[in-house]
């Protein structure tokens, strides 16, 4: 007998970090009642997906939900990030959506949550344990939380054939080691693969039997210049300061990206290599010196095969010992889509609206829903900020996020919206200087005057920049 379906205001699909963030916003600012459907068994979205010792690459107090923070708020100690605030373990955010579920979002009796189940198309869902389908009757709106697609090794194949008899496994295997190998060797240069060498590192594998697959080098910020607080005011407004007068004074895109690594705002592994690539990965100066005892870096590509002796390689094969175990970390994290505008109709896509905030940004989404009726009016505050992955990609996310937040501060309730919010939290301190803090009143008033210009120059570097999705430069 059919079942009559089932009544909601907002149907969000999807319950990893932006589809919460968007929906713990819901809650606070509406009268709404929601939907989650989610494939996994809880919420969390990749992180139930991702390697036992994955850490935020981010200060804690940066993700999450508005309403309840996330981690300790406290210094490490010891360790690679000493000295600065917490990252949060991947256990500890599984632990902390499933919290929030439990004792928020349920406990309200306005979500209705639907693990273990797929969404067809925007009316019905289907449990993956049952083949069971439910219809759904959405008042408002459907809100795809999933356009990230965001892809970790676990879940995914390597791009590449591997011979058999060889061993290869995801970084996720790593702890679950029971015997002696021979040397490692490490496919991928994002931030799986740095991590990946760094526990390697620290589990005492000694540096000559680690080899880096690094088909491109990637830009790094130091994680100094992106903490919250009083404390690292002068290092994060500093940094701010530092990236628009190399804006200023840039006669070239190569030119911007030397500059901007002369001043420390963004790292290169080897001094010698300029990277093409960037991908919001972030590690400390202590991190940046283990990686650099690497010198067993392959730079000939990309992996086409690993055969049973050798590596095959877009530009080049290298051998390869017996007892040889790779891991693969070659999935790619966030994938480049096409962006969408946000607000269409009956449909919200979460995207970024800030560069590299998820959470923050599906917060902000679901203010401006709540807030504002004009999708015309909604997307003009929420023009979807790229995802990067050409070194380029960084000029473009700034752009974007600056013209972002240049329309936010046209309007009040907005303003007084990002003062409150704790995934707001780095500028909370640029809002309290006050006129006798002699030091920060200089070094804003460096970052405020150099904005404009930095982006009338900015808009030009771009122009010199080659489309979206291809690589190099216009000559």
């Amino acid at each position: 007998m059919a079942t009559d379906p089932i009544q909601t205001d907002y149907l969000v699909v999807g319950a990893g970090a932006t589809g919460m963030a968007f929906s713990d916003t819901l809650l606070t600012e509406t009268d709404a009642n929601i939907v989650m459907v989610d494939r996994h068994d809880r919420p969390g979205g990749h992180w139930n997906d991702a390697y036992p010792f994955v850490r935020l690459h981010q200060p804690a107090a940066y993700y999450g939900v508005n309403s309840l923070p996330l981690g300790q708020a406290t210094k490490d100690s010891v360790g690679l990030n000493a000295g600065l605030l917490d990252l949060a373990s991947g256990q500890e955010v599984v632990a902390y959506f499933d919290q929030l579920m439990n004792q928020r979002f349920l406990a309200s009796g306005r979500v209705h949550y639907f693990p273990m189940c797929n969404a067809v198309g925007d009316d019905q869902f289907e449990s993956l344990l049952t083949g069971e389908r439910r219809r759904i009757a959405v008042r408002c709106k459907v809100v795809d939380a999933t356009y990230s697609d965001i892809a970790v090794p676990s879940t995914h194949l390597p791009k590449y054939p591997v011979a058999p008899g060889v061993r290869c496994m995801p970084l996720n295997q790593l702890p679950n080691i029971r015997q002696p190998q021979g040397d490692f060797v490490v496919v991928g240069s994002g931030k799986t693969g740095i991590d990946a060498c760094l526990w390697l590192l620290q589990n005492g594998v000694p540096p000559a039997k680690i080899r880096w697959v690094m088909p491109r080098d990637a830009w790094l910020l130091d994680r100094r210049n992106v903490q919250p607080g009083d404390e690292f005011f002068m290092a994060a407004f500093g940094s701010l300061a530092n990236q628009f007068e190399a804006l200023v004074a840039a006669t070239s895109v190569r030119d911007l990206f030397e500059r901007l690594n002369a001043s420390g705002e963004l790292l290169r592994i080897d001094q010698r290599i300029v990277p093409s690539i960037y991908r919001c990965a972030t590690v400390t100066r202590a991190e940046l010196e283990q990686l650099r005892r690497i010198q067993g870096m392959v730079r000939l590509g990309h992996v086409l095969a690993v055969e049973t002796a050798q590596i095959v390689l877009e530009h080049g094969c290298v051998p390869m010992l017996p007892d040889t175990l790779v891991v693969d970390c070659s999935a790619s994290a966030l994938r480049q889509r096409p962006p969408l505008p946000i607000f269409d109709g009956r449909r919200i896509t979460l995207q970024f609206v800030r560069t590299c905030q998820p959470t923050f940004s599906a917060a902000f989404i679901a203010h401006v829903e709540a807030t504002f009726e004009d999708d015309a009016e909604k997307n003009a505050l929420c023009t979807p900020v790229p995802v990067p992955y050409l070194d380029t990609d960084w000029l473009r996310m700034l752009f974007v996020t600056a013209n972002n937040q240049h329309r936010w501060a046209q309007h009040p309730g907005l303003d007084r919206w990002l003062a409150q919010s704790r995934l707001d939290s780095f500028f909370d301190s640029l809002r309290k200087v006050q006129p006798g803090d002699t030091e920060k009143v200089a070094v804003v008033k460096r970052y405020r005057s150099a904005i404009k210009p930095a982006l009338v120059n900015l808009e030009k570097l771009l122009a010199t920049t080659v489309a979206p999705g291809s690589d190099g430069f216009r000559s």
